[in-house]
């Protein structure tokens, strides 16, 4: 299988059709029967020169990246303390087999990983030159925009729609001709600064006439918009009517966007039940008996089908139309390609004579290949984690096994293959997602449990009555049977003929024509996946540091060392405008926070490491030549106390140490700053191996953050206490320290007793083997960060607290947050069972406050002693009347937009009444420190109305 880059291009715009779905109405019965019913069917703009001069220089590298203006920021605040040493990526070029596609290649944008180009290659651009605002108006593609679609032409004078222009500017321009080179990223970008898009390709788009070349530059241009994150389809909405043809004409060739009604239509009816005609019939028998409310549907359907069929005029069989076909064949095409990407050519990397064979690492990787696959894999991720795409498609993805086949690829074990492989561990990751496909409710832990105890329960059954050979595993006990590795060590007593045959005959699991069911390897792969017990997401998420270490800051793949212009794909989960479920949105924003702050803090870990200077003295231990702010040596370090694991956990339930340091090199104000470090503040704990030899500049650019240094571990800690050199406490907030007794901190030794990670600490030692270093006798830098920026262990900790919890948000909440429903349902005066009577409290200041916030209602005290009094002290209990609380047109006062307007308008008559009671509160008691805190702000209407 050839790829050809149309193809990537493609698979780009429909990615960006998928991504953020919010849906009106429910998102069980709306988006749902919407579905369901299509399976009846059978077959502004500113002148060139303002957009140069606004968005030219900027989207061509006007901005530095946000490394180096972040160094550059640390380095005005702390002063150069040492000689710091330029950081650049040498430039290197790849060669790589050029793809003789079938059809014509288009412009892609190229990626690389991060340590063999530079940050200029990856962002598109000439090396050591950034394209300028005069370099965009000299250019000859904008000498065409202005003679044939700039918007200051007037009608008499602009030309008529040349489609030979169109044609020219994409073979010259767009078109990648010779070899394997790609086109500069500048020369999509000037076209999108002029508004070639909106002016030029979508106003003279015809469905039935236009070229070939006009559709794929309106893909180039539709997804250069989305890299550079502005609006994509604005331009689109004024020819409507053209859409849904021009995304057919899409899907002839070879879905972010949901919330816009124009593109959710045509998209989502490529992920209706009608996919379900290519589940193998094992599959889809199995499919109906577990959603037994879909038989109906599918019954419906068949017979639809029937009666088309024997009226004939012109039927098309389920299988052959474009909406049904569309994702399995894509499907089919990418695991051709899969095949492709590592090129198998090992005699042409053998020495003669050499029968051995080649180093899956070494063996060469198709570029285009590799980028196409990685975004088809994010494309299946967003077809995967929204629920109106998901129900359908998750079932067809399982029956083509595509998570089985990509982690036995060649590429996933590949050097280069290392974002693919993490790609496919977030698609794995969905794919067994603890949610209901059909009815979009959570799935507790219990019931996720009972599912997997059912489905071994049912394979040992049939291993007892059908498959003699594994005798004993059907008398096994469940937890037995669960690990990966036990299950694998049972099946391989089967033949490769007898376990083909419990696969695709007797489980169903796959269907015996797909070309990888002759594959042992893959059978059991299969197999194991399908049986083994995976994590829940609570065990996961609880497994996971807090604290990033040395391996999560400087992977590229999570956090890129340059701004991401949006060329290549992250494996990072998508904040869109729809969520699985709640625990879905918490852990997407658990994992994205986490990855912000390890962003911010390798800045701060690589500003440390440049300004201390870290080398190895006579007698081979490591010593510093320099010094900062942030940073002390470490005199000692060790661990006082590892604590037993909590029932049902296997990591410590603490794990406690001493960390030593000296601060006599530090006066005055950095002193104090030491001297202030308390109880749950974070620290960090380097381990540093400098070279044994100091290296040169040409050298050290050849290596990454870690060699260049000779960093070896980063672990984070939180303070419990901090002492002074006598053991006396520091800044003691638990009143173990008496006013009275406080003495200034004394001697220039300071010792932090600190908390580790004990998820980290576990794994640490899990994988420590007998020879291995032990990670925790090697430190020697402590770092601290300022307190502003430091606050990220709080935030995921609460964080992963909610997750831990049973929690119970309303569903009106929950609905909004999930991105379902319609948001202004969720209004006060939108809800049902209103209360009409509201004990205020303490929230209106007196009786006047109480008057003004309810402007246009007459305020009516009744007082319990039957007094007359109108101005009696607060608290209130209010009593609203009927047309306050059931109209739900809301109009001003007038201005103000507080009072309905049928109270407005009847207001020349007679002002509708609140009766407002006012109460004595309970007696708190003599104490003064009893009595709670009363509000003291005086909220104005607008802020009372949502009280």
């Amino acid at each position: 299988m050839e790829v050809v880059s149309e193809g990537e291009e493609v698979v780009n715009s429909l990615a960006d059709a998928v991504g953020s779905a919010p849906c009106t109405g429910d998102a069980n019965s709306a988006e749902h029967a919407s579905q369901l019913d299509h399976n009846d069917e059978p077959g502004d703009s500113g002148s060139l020169e303002e957009n140069a001069s606004n968005r030219g220089e900027e989207l061509a590298g006007g901005k530095r990246p946000r490394e180096d203006s972040q160094s550059a920021q640390q380095t005005e605040q702390n002063g150069d303390y040492t000689e710091k040493g330029q950081a650049s990526d040498q430039n290197e070029e790849e060669k790589e087999e050029s793809l003789r596609g079938k059809r014509a290649r288009v412009a892609e944008y190229p990626v690389a990983d991060a340590r063999e180009r530079s940050g200029e290659q990856i962002l598109g651009l000439p090396t050591g030159k950034a394209i300028t605002l005069n370099e965009i108006q000299q250019d000859k593609l904008t000498r065409i925009a202005l003679e044939n679609w700039s918007v200051t032409l007037k009608d008499a004078t602009r030309p008529q729609f040349s489609p030979e222009l169109v044609d020219e500017i994409y073979r010259k321009e767009l078109l990648v001709t010779v070899g394997n080179k790609t086109v500069p990223l500048q020369r999509v970008m000037v076209l999108e600064i002029s508004q070639y898009l909106e002016n030029y390709l979508w106003p003279n788009f015809d469905p039935h006439s236009s070229t070939f070349e006009h559709l794929m530059s309106i893909i180039l241009m539709v997804n250069e918009k989305f890299r550079e994150n502005v609006p994509a389809w604005k331009c689109f909405h004024d020819r409507k009517e053209n859409f849904e043809p021009f995304l057919k004409r899409i899907l002839t060739l070879k879905d972010e966007s949901l919330e816009d009604e124009m593109v959710r239509g045509p998209v989502l009816r490529l992920v209706t039940l009608q996919l379900w005609h290519y589940l193998s019939p094992g599959r889809l028998q199995m499919e109906l008996s577990l959603h037994e409310e879909l038989i109906d549907h599918w019954k419906k359907l068949m017979k639809r089908e029937t009666r088309a069929a024997k009226k004939g005029d012109g039927y098309v069989n389920a299988k052959e139309r474009l909406d049904v076909k569309f994702i399995p064949l894509l499907l089919h095409e990418f695991v051709d390609t899969l095949d492709s990407v590592v090129v198998h050519n090992a005699k042409a990397n053998l020495m003669d004579g050499d029968s051995e064979e080649v180093d899956a690492a070494e063996i060469p990787v198709l570029a285009n290949a590799l980028l196409y696959c990685e975004r088809f894999v994010e494309f299946l991720i967003d077809l995967l984690s929204q629920l109106p795409t998901r129900r359908f498609t998750r079932a067809l993805i399982e029956d083509f096994a595509i998570v089985s086949k990509c982690r036995l690829s060649a590429l996933y074990s590949h050097t280069r293959g290392r974002l693919f492989a993490q790609l496919v561990d977030l698609l794995r990751f969905y794919e067994g997602f603890e949610i209901d496909d059909q009815t979009g409710s959570h799935l507790s832990d219990d019931d996720v449990l009972l599912a997997h105890c059912s489905k071994l329960q049912a394979f040992q059954l049939l291993c007892f009555k059908r498959v003699p050979k594994l005798k004993d595993l059907s008398l096994t006990n469940i937890g037995a049977l669960e690990k990966r590795a036990d299950l694998s060590k049972r099946l391989s007593v089967l033949l490769p003929e007898e376990l083909r045959d419990l696969v695709c005959n007797k489980l169903n699991i796959l269907s015996s024509s797909d070309p990888w069911s002759h594959k042992t390897e893959f059978l059991m792969e299969i197999m194991v996946s399908t049986f083994e017990k995976r994590l829940s997401q609570r065990e996961a998420i609880n497994a996971l540091p807090l604290y990033p270490n040395e391996q999560v800051m400087w992977d590229e793949s999570f956090v890129p060392s340059i701004n991401y212009t949006g060329e290549g794909c992250l494996a990072l989960p998508k904040l869109n405008l729809q969520f699985l479920t709640l625990h879905d949105y918490l852990l997407r924003n658990f994992n994205l926070f986490r990855l912000e702050s390890t962003y911010e803090i390798r800045e701060d870990v690589h500003d440390i490491l440049q300004r201390m200077g870290a080398y190895v003295n006579g007698e081979g231990g490591t010593s510093f030549r320099g010094w900062a702010r942030m940073a002390v040596p470490i005199k000692e370090f060790k661990i006082t106390e590892v604590k037993r694991p909590n029932i049902g956990e296997v990591k410590p339930s603490a794990c406690i140490a001493e960390v030593t340091f000296s601060i006599q090199k530090y006066k005055g104000p950095m002193r104090s700053e030491w001297d202030e470090l308390k109880e749950h503040d974070v620290l960090f704990l380097l381990s540093i191996q400098p070279p044994l030899e100091q290296l040169s500049n040409a050298e050290s650019l050849e290596l990454s953050v870690l060699e260049r240094f000779g960093l070896q571990y980063v672990r984070g800690c939180e303070v419990i206490e901090m002492r002074d050199e006598e053991g006396h406490l520091m800044n003691d907030f638990t009143g173990r320290v008496k006013r009275e007794d406080w003495k200034p901190p004394q001697g220039e030794l300071r010792t932090a007793v600190v908390a580790l990670d004990t998820a980290q600490y576990h794994m640490d030692v899990s994988s420590m083997g007998d020879k291995d270093e032990d990670i925790y006798s090697t430190f020697h830098v402590l770092m601290r960060r300022k307190p502003k920026e430091n606050n990220f262990k709080a935030i995921l900790e609460s964080i992963r607290d909610l997750m831990n919890e049973d929690y119970i948000v309303p569903g009106w909440l929950r609905d909004i947050i999930l991105g379902y429903g319609d948001p202004g349902a969720a209004h006060w005066k939108n809800m049902k069972n209103q209360l009409k009577v509201i004990d205020f409290k303490d929230t209106f200041l007196d009786a006047q406050h109480l008057r003004d916030s309810f402007e246009g209602f007459d305020v009516v005290f009744q007082n319990a002693d039957e007094s007359n009094n109108q101005n009696p002290p607060p608290p209130y209990r209010v009593t609203f009347p009927k047309s306050f609380m059931t109209n739900p047109k809301m109009s001003g006062s007038k201005r103000k937009g507080l009072i309905p307007d049928a109270t407005i308008e009847s207001s020349n008559d007679a002002h509708d009444k609140i009766y407002a009671e006012a109460y004595v509160p309970p007696d708190p008691g003599p104490y003064p420190q009893d009595k709670p805190k009363q509000n003291t702000v005086r909220f104005t209407p607008v802020q009372v109305l949502p009280i």
